[in-house]
């Protein structure tokens, strides 16, 4: 079963709707007073809106889309802030639950990785919720590591 990376084009988009709805259940029946299901539509014009912008990879398995990463770019810590500005963004990676375990996700992150290096981006990182197990375990086991603790605290 060879995997195939590529960027993500228009043609794409319905596909990422899909892979991004699949995400959105799996994590809303995770936890759903985190997470939700977003209107497709939203979905789909945000897809189409950005895609240029967004550095998104899919990853082919057979011919067919199997999963997606997102690189998501931030903005450098402003002048009057202490951190020292680094080019980070954020990594968000789907695969189908049909194809989880064969090393699709493994491939996506890689190639996530090189796109983000090649846009001059000098840290990953993988924003995820202590309750999502699986993801901290998929990301750790790819070299991500903790780099401090994110507190909240709901304010009604």
């Amino acid at each position: 079963m060879p995997i195939t990376c590529r960027a993500a084009t228009l043609a794409d988009v319905p596909t990422l709707v899909a892979l991004r709805l699949a995400n959105a259940e799996k994590h809303a029946a995770l936890d759903p007073e985190v997470f939700r299901i977003p209107d497709p539509e939203a979905v789909r014009r945000y897809f189409e809106a950005t895609l240029d912008s967004l550095l998104i990879t899919v990853a082919e398995v057979d011919g067919a889309v199997a999963g997606m990463a997102e690189v998501v770019l931030l903005p450098p810590a402003p002048s009057h802030q202490i951190l020292v500005p680094r080019t980070g963004a954020d990594i968000h990676t789907v695969v189908l639950d049909t194809h989880r375990g064969q090393g699709v996700g493994a491939a996506l992150v890689t190639a996530a990785e090189q796109v983000a290096a090649a846009h001059g981006v000098t840290t990953l990182f993988a924003g995820i919720f202590a309750t999502n197990a699986e993801a901290v375990s998929f990301y750790s086991a790819r070299g991500f590591t903790p780099r401090g603790t994110l507190l909240s605290k709901p304010i009604s």
